[in-house]
C-alpha cells in the first residue's frame, strides 16, 4: 500500500513512517522541516519538503504519487504557541488539513488517518478517564483547531464518502521527542538534567497527564490502517490512544532524575495559560475494536527516552 505521511520527519510521524515501512508499505513523507528533522527520515521513504499550506505544491505530489492512504501528522503542536498566536495555529492545523482532505477526495484516497489530541480537546474533565463521548471543551486554540478538523472529516464522509479514522493522542513521549508538544516536559527534563541544568515545573507539579510511549502510538496507526467499520455517527471513527492512567509531573521529574543521576530539585514557576490541570484517557474502545493495547510501561519508556537523549 502507498501511504503519504505528513509530518513524517517529526517526532511521532517519523516513528509511524518506520512502522509502516517495517510492515511492508511504501511511504511518501511530506514535511516542511519547521520542527521535523532530516535525520529522523527513514531512508526508504520518498521525501518532499513541502508545507501543507502550499496547496499547489501538495497537489503536484498527489498527482505524481497517487497515495492509497493519507496519515496526517503535520501540525502546529504547541499549546503555549497556540495561545500566543491562534491565527497561525488555525492556518496550519485547519487550513493545512483542509488542503489535504480536498486533495484526498480529488485523487481517490481510500483512507485518511488523522492525528488529533486527547490531551487538549476535552478541556478540564467532567469525569475521568475521558472516553470518546466526553464533552469537548478545549482550553487552548490548539485543542480547538485539532477538534475542528474532526468535524470537517465527518462532513466530508457524509457528503463525499471520505473514509477516515481519528486518533486522539494522550501525551506522547519517547526518542526523537520535540520539547514543544503536549508531552514536551519529558524531552525538556531529559535534556536539561543530562546537561546538569535546572529543570522547571510550571504549577505545583501535581497536574496529571496520560503519558503514552511513541512506539505504542505507531502501533495504533498501523491498527488504524487495517481497521474497517461502517461510519454511522461522528463518534464511530474516533479513538483515544493512551494508557488510561494519570501520572503527575512531579513523578515524571523524579523518575527522570533517577535515570539521569541528576542531583538538583525542580524549580517551580507559575502555571501557563491554556493548559489542562488533570486529564487521562479511557482506551477501552481502541482495545476492543482494534485489538490495540499500550505495551511499554512508563518506567521502561522513560529509560529508553533518556538513553536516546544521552546518545543524541
Amino acid at each position: 500500500m502507498k501511504i503519504l505521511v505528513t509530518g513524517g520527519a517529526g517526532f511521532i510521524g517519523s516513528h509511524v513512517v518506520d512502522k509502516f515501512i517495517e510492515s511492508g508499505h511504501q511511504v511518501i513523507v511530506v514535511d516542511n522541516l519547521s520542527s521535523g528533522r532530516r535525520e529522523n527520515l527513514n531512508p526508504q521513504a520518498k521525501f518532499y519538503e513541502v508545507d501543507i499550506r502550499e496547496k499547489v505544491k501538495l497537489e503536484e505530489i498527489f498527482k505524481e504519487e497517487r497515495p492509497d492512504v493519507v496519515d496526517h501528522h503535520a501540525a502546529q503542536i504547541s499549546v503555549v504557541s497556540s495561545v500566543e498566536d491562534p491565527g497561525f495555529d488555525a492556518e496550519v492545523n485547519i487550513i493545512g488539513s483542509l488542503n489535504l482532505i480536498d486533495l484526498s477526495l480529488r485523487y481517490g484516497v481510500k483512507k485518511f488517518i488523522y492525528a488529533s489530541t486527547g490531551g487538549a480537546v476535552y478541556g478540564e474533565p467532567i469525569y475521568l478517564p475521558c472516553d470518546e463521548k466526553h464533552p469537548v471543551d478545549p482550553l487552548a486554540p490548539y485543542g480547538i483547531s485539532k477538534h475542528t478538523v474532526e468535524h470537517y472529516l465527518y462532513m466530508n464522509h457524509v457528503n463525499f464518502g471520505l473514509n477516515y479514522v481519528v486518533l486522539r493522542y494522550a501525551n506522547v513521549y519517547g526518542p526523537r521527542q520535540d520539547p514543544h508538544g503536549e508531552a514536551g516536559v519529558v524531552a525538556i527534563f531529559s535534556k536539561r538534567m543530562l546537561q546538569g541544568k535546572e529543570a522547571y515545573i510550571f504549577g505545583d507539579g501535581w497536574q496529571e497527564r496520560d503519558f503514552v510511549y511513541v512506539g505504542d502510538v505507531a502501533d495504533a496507526n498501523l491498527a488504524a490502517l487495517n481497521y474497517e467499520k461502517e461510519i454511522k455517527s461522528s463518534l464511530d471513527p474516533i479513538f483515544n490512544v493512551g494508557t488510561g492512567v494519570g501520572t503527575n509531573v512531579n513523578t515524571i521529574f523524579s523518575l527522570i532524575k533517577r535515570f539521569t543521576g541528576f542531583e538538583k530539585d525542580p524549580v517551580y514557576k507559575p502555571p501557563r495559560p491554556g493548559e489542562v490541570y488533570r486529564v487521562y484517557l479511557d482506551v477501552e474502545k481502541i482495545k476492543n475494536e482494534m485489538d490495540w493495547v499500550p505495551r511499554i510501561s512508563l518506567e521502561e519508556g522513560l529509560k529508553l527516552t533518556v538513553e536516546w537523549f544521552r546518545t543524541n
